[in-house]
């Protein structure tokens, strides 16, 4: 596997080697020692969370702050999303930027968000599995997020607004500024 830092720090998209033959393919999601070599990052994953979602599903952009931050290792098992995600660590030269790529199940590939960061994601096609793992527990009161239209940020999301399908709670989250 190939592991490449973003222009965000501690930020990096994971590219497995994936091994094809008559009978389908094989390849590591993940792999400790690589992962802490490449990146110097020793992580410990204790949660682990899967959603389904069709076309347009926009979920995001979350965190969870204080004791409860999450760093998070997020790939599509079925289908496509564009996943973005946002520095929100204030002291962090590069505050307020984003960084989106494409997940599929034809990459493979994964994406490595630090503690600190914002992140959502929009469902690129019907019955899409997305997964991730995360290295705290989910804690319902340290929860936070950023709109998803912040005309901060200006993010892209590939499909037009009015055919975006966003949870009410998503939909009353504040801009990066407040």
């Amino acid at each position: 596997m190939t592991i490449e830092e973003t222009y965000l720090k501690d930020c990096f998209v994971i590219t497995p080697k994936v091994f094809n033959d008559e009978r389908g393919y094989f390849f590591e999601t993940f792999n400790e020692n690589i992962f802490k070599k490449e990146t110097g990052i020793d992580p410990n994953f204790v949660q682990d969370n899967q959603s389904k979602s069709n076309l347009g599903v926009l979920r995001g952009l979350h965190f969870q702050t204080g004791e409860y931050a999450q760093a998070k290792l997020v790939r599509v098992v079925k289908g496509s999303v564009l996943d973005v995600c946002v520095d929100v660590r204030e002291e962090s030269a590069t505050h307020g930027k984003y960084f989106s790529l494409i997940l599929d199940d034809k990459k493979h590939q994964q994406l490595y968000i630090p503690r600190g960061f914002a992140h959502g994601f929009v469902v690129l096609e019907d019955n899409t599995i997305f997964s991730y793992k995360c290295d705290n527990f989910y804690n319902k009161y340290s929860e936070s997020g950023i709109i998803y239209n912040d005309v901060a940020l200006n993010i892209d999301w590939g499909i037009p607004e009015e055919r975006l399908i966003i949870s009410e709670k998503d939909k009353g989250l504040p801009a990066l500024r407040e």
